[in-house]
Protein backbone atom coordinates (compact mmCIF):
# COMPACT_ATOMS: atom_id res chain seq x y z
CA UNK A 1 0.00 0.00 0.00
CA UNK A 2 1.42 3.41 -1.08
CA UNK A 3 1.73 5.96 1.41
CA UNK A 4 0.40 9.92 1.41
CA UNK A 5 3.28 12.40 0.98
CA UNK A 6 2.88 15.95 2.22
CA UNK A 7 1.56 16.91 -1.20
CA UNK A 8 -0.74 14.34 -1.17
CA UNK A 9 -2.41 15.16 2.30
CA UNK A 10 -2.45 18.64 1.30
CA UNK A 11 -5.10 18.25 -2.10
CA UNK A 12 -7.09 15.07 -0.78
CA UNK A 13 -7.49 16.96 2.75
CA UNK A 14 -11.76 16.82 2.28
CA UNK A 15 -11.15 12.90 1.46
CA UNK A 16 -9.11 12.39 4.69
CA UNK A 17 -11.50 14.28 7.00
CA UNK A 18 -14.24 12.50 5.78
CA UNK A 19 -15.77 9.97 8.25
CA UNK A 20 -15.96 6.93 6.53
CA UNK A 21 -13.03 7.12 4.13
CA UNK A 22 -10.18 9.23 5.83
CA UNK A 23 -6.37 7.75 5.31
CA UNK A 24 -6.80 4.34 4.41
CA UNK A 25 -9.39 4.90 1.40
CA UNK A 26 -7.09 7.40 -0.16
CA UNK A 27 -3.89 4.93 0.20
CA UNK A 28 -5.97 2.68 -1.47
CA UNK A 29 -6.87 4.92 -4.47
CA UNK A 30 -3.12 5.39 -4.76
CA UNK A 31 -2.00 2.48 -5.11
CA UNK A 32 -4.91 1.30 -7.62
CA UNK A 33 -4.80 1.87 -11.67
CA UNK A 34 -8.08 2.22 -13.68
CA UNK A 35 -8.21 2.35 -17.65
CA UNK A 36 -10.70 4.58 -19.21
CA UNK A 37 -11.91 3.04 -22.49
CA UNK A 38 -12.41 5.86 -24.56
CA UNK A 39 -11.87 9.85 -23.99
CA UNK A 40 -15.63 11.09 -25.14
CA UNK A 41 -18.48 12.10 -23.34
CA UNK A 42 -18.56 9.72 -20.98
CA UNK A 43 -14.89 9.48 -20.51
CA UNK A 44 -14.12 12.83 -19.66
CA UNK A 45 -16.17 13.43 -16.59
CA UNK A 46 -15.11 9.96 -15.84
CA UNK A 47 -11.30 10.87 -15.71
CA UNK A 48 -11.51 14.20 -13.92
CA UNK A 49 -12.91 12.84 -11.10
CA UNK A 50 -11.03 9.84 -11.35
CA UNK A 51 -7.73 12.01 -11.76
CA UNK A 52 -9.41 14.43 -8.94
CA UNK A 53 -9.86 11.71 -6.77
CA UNK A 54 -6.26 10.65 -6.74
CA UNK A 55 -6.30 6.84 -8.16
CA UNK A 56 -2.26 6.59 -8.38
CA UNK A 57 -2.06 5.58 -12.10
CA UNK A 58 -5.42 6.22 -15.03
CA UNK A 59 -4.88 5.08 -18.75
CA UNK A 60 -7.15 6.09 -21.32
CA UNK A 61 -7.45 4.22 -24.90
CA UNK A 62 -8.72 6.44 -27.39
CA UNK A 63 -7.40 6.48 -31.37
CA UNK A 64 -9.57 9.02 -32.43
CA UNK A 65 -9.19 13.04 -32.70
CA UNK A 66 -10.79 16.20 -31.35
CA UNK A 67 -14.10 17.12 -33.71
CA UNK A 68 -16.09 20.58 -33.07
CA UNK A 69 -18.91 18.16 -32.89
CA UNK A 70 -17.34 16.83 -29.62
CA UNK A 71 -17.55 20.31 -27.65
CA UNK A 72 -21.02 20.44 -26.57
CA UNK A 73 -20.14 17.18 -24.22
CA UNK A 74 -16.68 16.67 -24.30
CA UNK A 75 -15.77 19.20 -21.36
CA UNK A 76 -11.63 18.30 -21.26
CA UNK A 77 -11.36 19.74 -24.83
CA UNK A 78 -11.79 23.18 -26.41
CA UNK A 79 -11.36 24.73 -29.79
CA UNK A 80 -7.72 25.51 -30.08
CA UNK A 81 -7.80 21.22 -29.73
CA UNK A 82 -9.50 20.93 -32.85
CA UNK A 83 -7.89 18.07 -34.45
CA UNK A 84 -5.15 16.85 -31.93
CA UNK A 85 -5.91 13.35 -30.44
CA UNK A 86 -8.54 13.16 -27.52
CA UNK A 87 -5.75 10.84 -25.38
CA UNK A 88 -2.90 12.65 -25.66
CA UNK A 89 -4.90 16.19 -24.93
CA UNK A 90 -6.98 14.64 -21.72
CA UNK A 91 -3.20 13.49 -20.70
CA UNK A 92 -1.86 16.97 -20.83
CA UNK A 93 -4.55 18.57 -19.34
CA UNK A 94 -5.58 16.12 -16.70
CA UNK A 95 -1.76 15.98 -15.38
CA UNK A 96 -1.82 19.16 -15.04
CA UNK A 97 -4.92 19.31 -12.78
CA UNK A 98 -3.66 16.61 -10.27
CA UNK A 99 0.40 16.19 -10.62
CA UNK A 100 0.46 13.23 -8.40
CA UNK A 101 -1.21 10.69 -10.68
CA UNK A 102 0.36 9.21 -13.73
CA UNK A 103 -1.50 9.46 -16.70
CA UNK A 104 -0.84 7.35 -19.38
CA UNK A 105 -2.60 7.94 -22.78
CA UNK A 106 -2.49 4.53 -25.27
CA UNK A 107 -3.37 6.40 -28.66
CA UNK A 108 -4.83 3.24 -30.27
CA UNK A 109 -7.96 1.34 -31.29
CA UNK A 110 -8.92 -1.68 -29.07
CA UNK A 111 -8.33 -5.01 -31.06
CA UNK A 112 -8.78 -8.38 -30.11
CA UNK A 113 -4.76 -8.34 -30.58
CA UNK A 114 -3.99 -6.30 -27.94
CA UNK A 115 -6.89 -5.66 -25.54
CA UNK A 116 -5.81 -8.57 -23.05
CA UNK A 117 -2.05 -6.74 -23.15
CA UNK A 118 -3.56 -3.61 -22.53
CA UNK A 119 -6.30 -4.83 -19.49
CA UNK A 120 -4.09 -6.82 -17.86
CA UNK A 121 -2.04 -3.39 -16.66
CA UNK A 122 -4.78 -2.11 -14.86
CA UNK A 123 -7.17 -3.17 -11.85
CA UNK A 124 -10.48 -1.24 -12.69
CA UNK A 125 -12.09 -1.00 -16.48
CA UNK A 126 -14.37 1.96 -17.17
CA UNK A 127 -15.93 1.36 -20.82
CA UNK A 128 -16.69 5.16 -21.96
CA UNK A 129 -17.22 3.65 -25.37
CA UNK A 130 -20.31 4.16 -27.86
CA UNK A 131 -20.42 1.19 -29.95
CA UNK A 132 -21.46 -2.44 -29.03
CA UNK A 133 -18.07 -3.79 -31.14
CA UNK A 134 -16.06 -2.31 -28.65
CA UNK A 135 -18.50 -3.48 -25.52
CA UNK A 136 -18.45 -7.12 -26.33
CA UNK A 137 -14.55 -6.89 -26.75
CA UNK A 138 -14.26 -5.22 -23.36
CA UNK A 139 -16.82 -7.37 -21.90
CA UNK A 140 -15.10 -10.44 -22.79
CA UNK A 141 -11.73 -9.06 -22.03
CA UNK A 142 -12.45 -8.19 -18.65
CA UNK A 143 -14.01 -11.67 -17.81
CA UNK A 144 -11.03 -13.44 -19.40
CA UNK A 145 -8.39 -11.33 -16.89
CA UNK A 146 -11.09 -11.13 -14.20
CA UNK A 147 -11.43 -7.12 -14.37
CA UNK A 148 -14.20 -4.99 -12.69
CA UNK A 149 -15.79 -3.24 -15.16
CA UNK A 150 -17.96 -0.19 -14.63
CA UNK A 151 -20.54 0.30 -17.92
CA UNK A 152 -22.22 3.01 -18.73
CA UNK A 153 -24.42 4.21 -21.66
CA UNK A 154 -26.27 6.77 -22.80
CA UNK A 155 -29.02 7.41 -25.79
CA UNK A 156 -30.73 10.64 -26.59
CA UNK A 157 -32.33 11.89 -23.31
CA UNK A 158 -31.73 8.56 -21.04
CA UNK A 159 -28.85 6.66 -19.54
CA UNK A 160 -27.52 3.54 -18.16
CA UNK A 161 -24.72 2.75 -15.10
CA UNK A 162 -23.87 -0.59 -13.95
CA UNK A 163 -20.60 -3.10 -12.48
CA UNK A 164 -20.16 -6.26 -14.69
CA UNK A 165 -17.93 -9.26 -13.45
CA UNK A 166 -17.60 -8.17 -9.67
CA UNK A 167 -17.07 -10.66 -7.25
CA UNK A 168 -19.04 -13.49 -9.67
CA UNK A 169 -21.83 -10.83 -10.77
CA UNK A 170 -23.51 -10.79 -13.97
CA UNK A 171 -21.67 -9.72 -16.97
CA UNK A 172 -22.54 -7.51 -20.24
CA UNK A 173 -23.70 -10.54 -21.91
CA UNK A 174 -26.34 -10.97 -19.23
CA UNK A 175 -27.56 -8.13 -19.52
CA UNK A 176 -27.57 -8.44 -23.52
CA UNK A 177 -26.82 -11.41 -24.76
CA UNK A 178 -26.20 -10.33 -28.29
CA UNK A 179 -25.63 -7.18 -30.11
CA UNK A 180 -28.79 -5.49 -31.34
CA UNK A 181 -29.19 -4.26 -35.25
CA UNK A 182 -27.25 -1.61 -36.32
CA UNK A 183 -30.72 0.00 -37.42
CA UNK A 184 -32.62 -0.43 -33.87
CA UNK A 185 -29.80 1.44 -31.91
CA UNK A 186 -27.70 3.92 -34.15
CA UNK A 187 -25.01 5.95 -32.94
CA UNK A 188 -24.99 9.37 -30.86
CA UNK A 189 -23.95 11.27 -34.48
CA UNK A 190 -27.44 9.76 -35.94
CA UNK A 191 -30.00 9.73 -33.07
CA UNK A 192 -28.26 12.65 -31.42
CA UNK A 193 -27.13 13.02 -26.98
CA UNK A 194 -28.67 16.20 -24.68
CA UNK A 195 -25.00 17.43 -23.89
CA UNK A 196 -25.50 17.03 -19.99
CA UNK A 197 -26.29 13.55 -19.80
CA UNK A 198 -22.76 12.22 -20.56
CA UNK A 199 -21.43 13.92 -17.64
CA UNK A 200 -24.16 12.85 -15.15
CA UNK A 201 -23.60 9.13 -16.08
CA UNK A 202 -19.80 9.56 -16.18
CA UNK A 203 -19.24 10.76 -13.11
CA UNK A 204 -21.64 7.98 -11.57
CA UNK A 205 -18.77 5.95 -13.59
CA UNK A 206 -16.23 7.26 -11.36
CA UNK A 207 -18.30 6.91 -7.98
CA UNK A 208 -18.40 3.17 -8.92
CA UNK A 209 -14.63 2.72 -9.71
CA UNK A 210 -13.84 4.31 -6.47
CA UNK A 211 -16.55 2.05 -4.40
CA UNK A 212 -14.49 -0.95 -5.70
CA UNK A 213 -11.42 0.32 -4.98
CA UNK A 214 -11.59 1.74 -1.72
CA UNK A 215 -14.84 -0.88 -0.70
CA UNK A 216 -17.24 1.98 0.65
CA UNK A 217 -20.61 1.64 -0.12
CA UNK A 218 -23.03 -0.70 -2.34
CA UNK A 219 -21.63 -1.42 -6.06
CA UNK A 220 -24.04 -1.44 -8.78
CA UNK A 221 -23.07 -5.32 -9.34
CA UNK A 222 -26.48 -7.44 -10.09
CA UNK A 223 -28.42 -3.79 -10.92
CA UNK A 224 -28.70 -1.85 -13.38
CA UNK A 225 -29.78 1.95 -12.98
CA UNK A 226 -31.89 3.37 -15.66
CA UNK A 227 -31.87 7.68 -15.82
CA UNK A 228 -34.50 9.42 -17.29
CA UNK A 229 -33.25 12.77 -17.89
CA UNK A 230 -36.44 14.23 -19.29
CA UNK A 231 -37.89 13.06 -16.37
CA UNK A 232 -35.19 13.80 -13.69
CA UNK A 233 -36.10 9.76 -12.51
CA UNK A 234 -33.97 6.87 -12.04
CA UNK A 235 -34.85 3.25 -12.03
CA UNK A 236 -33.53 0.43 -10.83
CA UNK A 237 -33.65 -3.32 -12.48
CA UNK A 238 -32.00 -6.60 -11.61
CA UNK A 239 -29.87 -8.52 -12.89
CA UNK A 240 -28.68 -12.27 -12.43
CA UNK A 241 -25.50 -13.88 -13.50
CA UNK A 242 -25.47 -16.39 -16.17
CA UNK A 243 -23.19 -19.07 -15.61
CA UNK A 244 -21.81 -19.29 -19.72
CA UNK A 245 -21.72 -15.29 -19.78
CA UNK A 246 -18.99 -15.99 -16.82
CA UNK A 247 -16.91 -18.28 -18.53
CA UNK A 248 -15.80 -16.67 -21.55
CA UNK A 249 -12.59 -18.32 -22.18
CA UNK A 250 -11.72 -16.83 -25.87
CA UNK A 251 -11.95 -13.36 -27.25
CA UNK A 252 -13.46 -14.02 -30.98
CA UNK A 253 -12.15 -11.44 -33.58
CA UNK A 254 -15.37 -8.92 -34.21
CA UNK A 255 -15.82 -7.28 -38.08
CA UNK A 256 -16.96 -4.11 -37.13
CA UNK A 257 -18.47 -4.15 -40.65
CA UNK A 258 -20.41 -6.73 -39.85
CA UNK A 259 -21.07 -7.15 -36.08
CA UNK A 260 -23.82 -4.93 -35.81
CA UNK A 261 -25.13 -5.48 -39.55
CA UNK A 262 -27.89 -8.15 -40.37
CA UNK A 263 -28.35 -8.97 -44.66
CA UNK A 264 -31.82 -7.78 -46.02
CA UNK A 265 -33.57 -11.00 -45.45
CA UNK A 266 -32.72 -11.06 -41.66
CA UNK A 267 -35.26 -11.30 -39.33
CA UNK A 268 -33.52 -9.34 -36.60
CA UNK A 269 -36.01 -7.12 -35.35
CA UNK A 270 -35.70 -2.59 -35.12
CA UNK A 271 -37.33 -0.46 -33.18
CA UNK A 272 -39.19 2.02 -34.64
CA UNK A 273 -40.33 5.31 -33.34
CA UNK A 274 -44.23 5.39 -34.07
CA UNK A 275 -45.71 9.11 -33.90
CA UNK A 276 -49.42 9.36 -32.29
CA UNK A 277 -51.36 10.27 -35.57
CA UNK A 278 -49.61 7.07 -37.04
CA UNK A 279 -50.20 4.93 -33.98
CA UNK A 280 -53.91 6.13 -33.87
CA UNK A 281 -54.20 5.08 -37.44
CA UNK A 282 -52.52 2.07 -37.03
CA UNK A 283 -54.44 1.03 -34.14
CA UNK A 284 -57.90 1.72 -35.95
CA UNK A 285 -56.77 -0.43 -39.09
CA UNK A 286 -55.77 -3.26 -36.33
CA UNK A 287 -57.54 -3.30 -33.38
CA UNK A 288 -55.53 -6.34 -32.26
CA UNK A 289 -52.16 -4.27 -31.60
CA UNK A 290 -50.93 -4.87 -28.00
CA UNK A 291 -50.40 -1.56 -26.26
CA UNK A 292 -47.72 -1.79 -22.73
CA UNK A 293 -47.70 1.23 -20.86
CA UNK A 294 -44.23 0.91 -19.29
CA UNK A 295 -44.87 3.59 -16.29
CA UNK A 296 -45.50 3.82 -12.90
CA UNK A 297 -48.83 2.88 -11.10
CA UNK A 298 -49.23 6.11 -9.60
CA UNK A 299 -48.63 7.82 -13.12
CA UNK A 300 -51.06 5.40 -14.81
CA UNK A 301 -53.59 6.07 -11.84
CA UNK A 302 -53.28 9.85 -13.41
CA UNK A 303 -54.10 8.61 -16.74
CA UNK A 304 -53.62 5.89 -19.34
CA UNK A 305 -54.52 4.68 -23.10
CA UNK A 306 -57.08 2.54 -23.16
CA UNK A 307 -57.32 -0.37 -23.85
CA UNK A 308 -53.52 -0.93 -22.63
CA UNK A 309 -51.86 -3.71 -20.63
CA UNK A 310 -50.06 -2.27 -17.51
CA UNK A 311 -46.21 -3.53 -17.11
CA UNK A 312 -43.62 -1.29 -15.20
CA UNK A 313 -40.56 -1.09 -16.54
CA UNK A 314 -39.03 -2.67 -13.85
CA UNK A 315 -40.70 -5.75 -14.53
CA UNK A 316 -39.03 -5.85 -17.67
CA UNK A 317 -35.91 -7.16 -16.28
CA UNK A 318 -37.93 -10.31 -14.36
CA UNK A 319 -37.62 -13.83 -15.39
CA UNK A 320 -41.96 -14.01 -15.17
CA UNK A 321 -42.09 -11.09 -17.55
CA UNK A 322 -42.38 -13.11 -20.35
CA UNK A 323 -45.84 -14.71 -18.85
CA UNK A 324 -47.46 -11.32 -19.29
CA UNK A 325 -46.53 -10.82 -22.77
CA UNK A 326 -48.27 -12.00 -26.10
CA UNK A 327 -47.56 -15.59 -27.12
CA UNK A 328 -46.73 -14.71 -30.54
CA UNK A 329 -43.67 -13.50 -31.33
CA UNK A 330 -44.65 -11.70 -34.52
CA UNK A 331 -47.05 -9.73 -32.81
CA UNK A 332 -47.55 -6.00 -32.97
CA UNK A 333 -46.31 -4.62 -30.06
CA UNK A 334 -46.72 -0.40 -29.22
CA UNK A 335 -44.51 0.52 -26.00
CA UNK A 336 -45.41 3.96 -24.43
CA UNK A 337 -44.24 6.06 -20.75
CA UNK A 338 -43.92 9.97 -20.35
CA UNK A 339 -41.77 10.88 -23.10
CA UNK A 340 -40.24 8.01 -25.28
CA UNK A 341 -37.47 7.08 -22.67
CA UNK A 342 -38.79 4.34 -20.53
CA UNK A 343 -40.63 2.93 -23.25
CA UNK A 344 -37.45 2.45 -25.68
CA UNK A 345 -35.65 0.66 -23.07
CA UNK A 346 -38.60 -1.46 -22.95
CA UNK A 347 -38.44 -2.17 -26.35
CA UNK A 348 -34.91 -3.06 -26.52
CA UNK A 349 -35.78 -6.06 -23.80
CA UNK A 350 -38.61 -7.34 -26.08
CA UNK A 351 -36.42 -7.26 -28.75
CA UNK A 352 -33.47 -9.30 -26.96
CA UNK A 353 -37.19 -11.73 -25.81
CA UNK A 354 -37.34 -12.64 -29.82
CA UNK A 355 -40.45 -10.05 -30.89
CA UNK A 356 -40.40 -9.11 -34.45
CA UNK A 357 -42.64 -5.74 -34.45
CA UNK A 358 -41.90 -3.36 -31.84
CA UNK A 359 -42.86 -0.06 -32.11
CA UNK A 360 -41.72 2.80 -29.31
CA UNK A 361 -44.85 5.35 -29.04
CA UNK A 362 -42.68 8.79 -29.67
CA UNK A 363 -42.72 11.29 -27.40
CA UNK A 364 -44.63 9.05 -24.95
CA UNK A 365 -48.06 10.77 -22.80
CA UNK A 366 -46.44 13.99 -23.03
CA UNK A 367 -46.86 14.14 -27.43
CA UNK A 368 -49.99 12.58 -27.32
CA UNK A 369 -51.71 14.79 -25.04
CA UNK A 370 -49.77 18.28 -26.85
CA UNK A 371 -51.37 16.57 -30.10
CA UNK A 372 -54.95 16.50 -28.25
CA UNK A 373 -55.03 12.16 -28.97
CA UNK A 374 -57.99 10.65 -27.26
CA UNK A 375 -57.61 8.01 -24.29
CA UNK A 376 -59.53 5.76 -25.56
CA UNK A 377 -58.80 4.85 -28.57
Amino acid sequence: MKSLNTKDKEFYQRHLILDGFGIAAQQKLKSSSVLVVGAGGLGCPALQYLVSAGVGRVGIIDDDVVEMSNLQRQTLYFADDLGKSKAETAAKKLAQHNPNVVIEPHCQRLKQQNITKIFDMYDVVVDGSDNFETRYLVNDACVILNKPLVFGAIFKFSGQLSVFNFKNGPTYRCLFPNPPSAEALPPCEEAGVLGVLPGIIGSMQALEAIKIITGIGEVMSGRVLLFDALGQKFNELKLSPVKKNQEIEVIEEMDPLTFCNHSEHSEVPEIIELSPRDFLEMYNSNPHINVIDVRESWERDIEHIQPSLHIPLGDFFDSTVADALPDELSENIVVYCKAGVRSFDACRVLMELGYKKIYNLEGGMLRWNSESMPLII
